[in-house]
């Protein structure tokens, strides 16, 4: 009784203390978590294919995790990087240049969130290139600061009576696959993107005041979007031939989600620059934006940093995700979780039409819920009627896509068979309503 009364309490602080505007998913509390499993205030367990919207590869209070940020809190929490130097993002900023890809010389700039990293990186790019244009892409999302407002696509909620946004920001065409016109087979639809593509920097904007390209590898928000390897090379391409700055967005794709350590990798391409968070410091706020050093190099002294960028737990944090990450061969277990989401996906598809495209890299899994597979038409309530379900039965689950219509899993990649089981058997139940 004095837990739910204290459910009750809390609900209704939330009520009368943080804006609506902050959304909630789950109406529950948390109480502990550990692994893909939280424990909430009424001591039910929720299993987690959420994972804080992909910023839990390593689940849920991981042991080491745990103890390098113990440890770090006993010796201190902040002296701030830009007035006195500690070793964490020293050797947290080297770890990064060494693992990312890429063998030129490399710099990190660490930060506190996504879309301050996303900022970041136009903010080098354009003092290296001394342009101002900025182009992203048609579904991506990078983030609800203005500029990454600006970048972003969904217009509700993300965007919708928020502006003006900033100046000189474009939209690029970005393949779909699955909504490709029939008449087209992938390959001239490839084809014909990239010529959109092309024309794209001849109607709306020259590649001569272009500063940068920002590419999700895979679009996160925009509904696990997976593009072609030959478009994305492509404007690779482009970027080189025209000195454009190349950023691969690797916020939601990065740390092992994909299958690899990062998703630029399935690509056979190599950024310029890589903004990284979410899963970089298992919960604690922290980014960076890793690339060549005389891109980085060019700000003077003073024009990069922030307040609380790099905090020293946040670091102690994310150099033993990175020990984790290698230490439980998480990149490879990726795959092995991507594949039985799939498998159980495939199994729903055969017993219901309203499934449509499931897609993967790793085990970044979606499905798009549809009125049928010939028309392929958004069934943005159904997949509403999905994701309700299991959040009120045990299992967190998000939904994605500019129609809202789309199913993403970003369950932790140390998720046991157990709990794996336990959150596919809630999620068929869902599908059956």
């Amino acid at each position: 009784m004095m837990t739910t009364l204290t459910n009750e309490i809390l609900q209704n602080k939330r009520k009368k203390y943080v804006p609506r505007g902050v959304n909630n998913g789950n109406l529950a509390i948390a109480d502990h978590a550990l692994g893909a499993t939280i424990t909430d205030v009424d001591q039910y367990e929720w299993i987690d294919f959420a994972g804080a919207i992909g910023v839990l590869n390593v689940g849920h209070s991981h042991p080491k995790v745990t103890k390098a940020v113990q440890q770090q809190v006993e010796k201190f929490l902040h002296p701030g990087f830009n007035v006195m130097m500690y070793e964490g993002y020293i050797h947290l900023a080297e770890k990064l240049c060494q693992i990312t890809p890429g063998l030129f010389d490399k710099q990190t700039l660490l930060l506190n969130s996504g879309a301050e990293a996303v900022e970041n990186a136009i903010k080098a790019s354009r003092k290296y290139t001394g342009r101002q244009a900025v182009v992203s892409f048609v579904r991506g999302f990078h983030g609800r600061t203005n500029m990454t407002m600006s970048m972003t696509s969904k217009v509700k909620p993300y965007k919708f009576g928020f502006g003006p946004f900033a100046p000189e920001v474009y939209q690029a065409p970005f393949p779909y696959l699955y909504h490709k016109p029939e008449a087209l087979s992938e390959e001239a639809y490839v084809d014909e993107t990239i010529e959109q593509f092309k024309a794209f920097f001849t109607a709306t904007v020259a590649p001569e005041n272009v500063a940068c390209v920002v590419m999700e590898p895979i679009q996160g928000e925009g509904g696990f979007i997976i593009p072609p390897k030959k478009f994305v090379q492509f404007v690779r391409d482009f970027c080189v031939q025209h000195g454009i700055v190349f950023v691969a967005d690797e916020i939601q794709t990065g740390f092992g989600r994909t299958g690899k350590l990062f998703g630029i990798e399935h690509f056979d391409v190599v950024p310029d620059l890589m903004t990284v968070s979410k899963s970089l410091a298992a919960g604690l706020p922290l980014s960076g934006v890793v690339g060549r050093t005389e891109i980085l190099d060019a700000a003077a002294p003073g024009e990069l940093g922030g307040t609380f960028a790099g905090n020293p737990v946040a670091c102690a944090a994310a150099l033993a995700v990175i020990d984790v990450i290698e230490e439980e061969d998480l990149v490879a277990k990726s795959e092995v979780l991507g594949q039985k989401i799939e498998a159980k996906l495939t199994e729903l598809a055969n017993k219901h039409d309203y499934v449509g495209d499931i897609r993967r890299l790793g085990s970044m899994v979606a499905v798009e819920i549809v009125e049928n597979r010939v028309n392929k038409s958004p069934d943005k309530a159904r997949t509403g009627a999905i994701t309700s379900y299991a959040n009120e039965n045990g299992l967190l689950l998000l939904s994605a896509g500019v129609n809202g219509n789309v199913i993403r899993f970003l369950a932790p990649l140390v998720i046991t068979d157990v709990e794996l089981e336990k959150g596919l058997s809630i999620l068929e139940e869902a599908f059956e309503l």
